[in-house]
């Protein structure tokens, strides 16, 4: 997808959590293990990127875990929060600011997306310490949150 601004892009990360097991794919482009997500595109707000990308990159269909606020009415609709949001930098001069959500599955099978993944896994607290290349402080960090609010 183009970038929405040259110095800056919003993108959803989904930590999808069964059975005490959060879903991680090994990213093609980028070589590391991550999450299911990505940009969120000038059609979408958050929510819909969120699942949207669940689906494209796991053929899961996702329920996000979080409170809405019953302040929906004509011309608003209360979103879902994130549960954390980050700032990440991808380059000197370009930026992400990630929404992060917890969700769990509700449908679908897992898929691997070939053209986006090496691999596509569920793992668990001791499983995440195997992956190679090892995962990020930060993602590892996440997904403890994610199995332990979740599971």
């Amino acid at each position: 997808m183009a970038h929405i601004h040259e110095k800056i892009d919003f993108t959803v990360s989904i930590f999808v959590v069964r059975e005490a097991q959060v879903l991680m794919v090994h990213h093609r482009r980028l070589g590391a293990w991550l999450p299911l997500g990505g940009h969120i595109e000038l059609d979408e707000d958050p929510e819909m990127a969120a699942h949207r990308e669940a689906r494209e990159e796991s053929g899961l269909e996702v329920e996000l875990v979080g409170t809405r606020p019953p302040t929906t009415s004509p011309g608003t609709r209360a979103l879902l929060a994130p549960r954390f949001m980050d700032i990440h930098r991808i380059t000197d001069s370009h930026e992400h600011i990630g929404l992060i959500y917890f969700a769990r599955p509700l449908s679908g099978t897992v898929t691997l997306a070939p053209a986006e993944h090496h691999a596509i896994r569920w793992c668990d607290a001791a499983g995440l310490e195997q992956l190679q290349p090892p995962i990020s402080p930060a993602i590892r960090w996440y997904c403890q949150q994610a199995i332990a609010e979740l599971a």
